[in-house]
């Protein structure tokens, strides 16, 4: 069985997860629900898992959910991270850029990976919009190595996550402090939790819901965590893929 938290799982955060999930974990097993006792980490917390028929219960990005999991999966629902001026569960990236340079905006992007909404999707879509000229430049493997990207010059931009950006802000202020804020991309709907397909989503939703509740203040905090809420599929269908995705 696979249960994996893997999208917000900062070395910072990974003991508040571990609480989360054992919450998780013991609400469904009261009800019948055969779950893991601890959480998936490593490759198989991603695709491999997402994919899985031994998937309990994971965290995706809305791009690969809505261009290589929807109907191979069941949305779960949501988690809402309280951002400023955000719907619940909504997110945005922040689009940021080296202290050193004042140029126009555009020029080389640093991304995480090709399969990100907030850090390979969104930029390109907001450029497009904008009529900035963009190119995917450094393929970093990581939000955190992004922003070190544009702070050493090896990129002239990237967008980040924007609940991944105010974790580095807590956790890595000598490296946000090397970048400058240059703008926010349209809000989407945030990284859905999922599970296999033909699973019943709702006691999952719950188990959620309520593991959250009763976390401790200090582990909601931790993980920005306020609740979970249910975003229909359509939403996250609806939201514009570049081309070659």
């Amino acid at each position: 069985m696979i249960a994996a938290l893997g999208m917000y799982d900062w070395p910072q955060m990974q003991a508040a997860n571990d609480r989360l999930w054992a919450r998780i974990r013991d609400h469904l097993r009261s009800l019948g629900i055969p779950a893991p006792d601890a959480l998936t980490r490593g490759e198989d917390a991603y695709l491999p898992g997402w994919r899985s028929p031994d998937l309990v219960l994971s965290q995706t990005c809305g791009l690969p959910y809505r261009t290589r999991l929807h109907g191979r999966v069941s949305l779960v629902g949501t988690p809402d991270y309280g951002l400023p001026g955000l719907r619940p569960g909504h997110y945005q990236s922040v689009l940021i850029a080296s202290r050193r340079t004042t140029d126009t905006p555009g020029g080389r992007l640093a991304y995480n990976d090709e399969g990100s909404q907030s850090g390979w999707a969104a930029p390109l879509t907001h450029a497009a919009n904008l009529g900035w000229r963009i190119v995917p430049h450094l393929r970093s493997g990581s939000h955190r190595d992004s922003i070190l990207a544009v702070a050493e010059g090896r990129a002239d931009l990237a967008a980040i996550d924007a609940v991944t950006w105010r974790l580095a802000l807590r956790y890595l202020p000598t490296l946000t402090d090397e970048v400058r804020v240059i703008g926010h991309t349209a809000p989407t709907p945030g990284l859905p939790l999922i599970t296999r397909a033909g699973r019943d989503p709702e006691p999952l939703f719950a188990a959620v819901a309520e593991a959250i509740r009763d976390l401790p203040e200090a582990d909601r905090d931790v993980l920005g965590l306020h609740g979970i809420v249910a975003i229909p599929a359509d939403d996250y269908l609806a939201v514009p893929t570049p081309e070659g995705r």
